[in-house]
């Protein structure tokens, strides 16, 4: 479990054969193999600790949902550890578990802040609210509105500033998660037709 609040920009080392070496300072301390540490958005299993760096592998169905397989030597990914037990909870619940892909539609200055759309699947939108949460590359932003195909955030300096978020262009693709508590109201109230299946559960680490 993550809060969606980036703890510090890394650097991709290195890529190929499923694994992704990153350089790193904050997030390697106290970190040890097996822990979890969420990169652009995606729980991954660290495997090897080096004394600046990290690797995590990346099975094929991560690639298929998330960003990470376009990225390359010298990209910036936000990372963020796993939630400690009474740690401070900043943003929201975040997973880890990618839901989709979005893309980047325009990018606006509004006042000291800086507007951003995203355009996101079906899949996706009919968990978006205005006022709600949404998981932005691993980032707990607020959605300022929304219509059937879009979103729009709000980048205040901050989050531009110590995120990847402030490098984004129109047309870049960000992972995007939604508000687990969406999906389960959705359930609980009939929405959701097809009901709590063992694809489910495994995609929400339950099972």
């Amino acid at each position: 479990m993550f809060t969606g609040i980036v703890e510090e920009v890394g650097t991709i080392k290195s890529t190929g054969q499923g694994r992704l070496v990153i350089s790193a300072q904050k997030v390697l301390d106290g970190t040890h193999l097996g822990d979890s540490i969420a990169v652009n958005g995606t729980c991954l299993t660290v495997v090897e600790i080096g004394d600046t760096t990290f690797s995590i592998e990346i099975m094929p169905e991560t690639l298929r949902r998330t960003s990470l397989g376009n990225l390359h030597s010298g990209d910036s990914v936000n990372l963020e550890r796993a939630l400690a037990v009474g740690a401070r909870l900043g943003g929201h619940f975040v997973q880890g578990h990618v839901d989709d892909t979005g893309k980047i539609v325009s990018l606006s200055p509004e006042g000291e802040a800086v507007l951003m759309k995203v355009s996101a699947p079906p899949a996706i939108m009919r968990y978006v609210v205005e006022k709600g949460f949404i998981a932005v590359e691993g980032t707990s932003l607020t959605i300022v509105e929304c219509d059937a195909s879009s979103f729009v955030v709000s980048l205040v300096g901050y989050t531009r500033q110590n995120t990847i978020l402030g490098n984004k262009r129109p047309g870049d693709m960000v992972n995007l998660e939604v508000d687990i508590i969406a999906k389960y109201v959705e359930h609980l109230t009939g929405g959701n037709k097809s009901g709590i299946t063992p694809e489910f559960l495994t995609d929400h680490g339950f099972a």
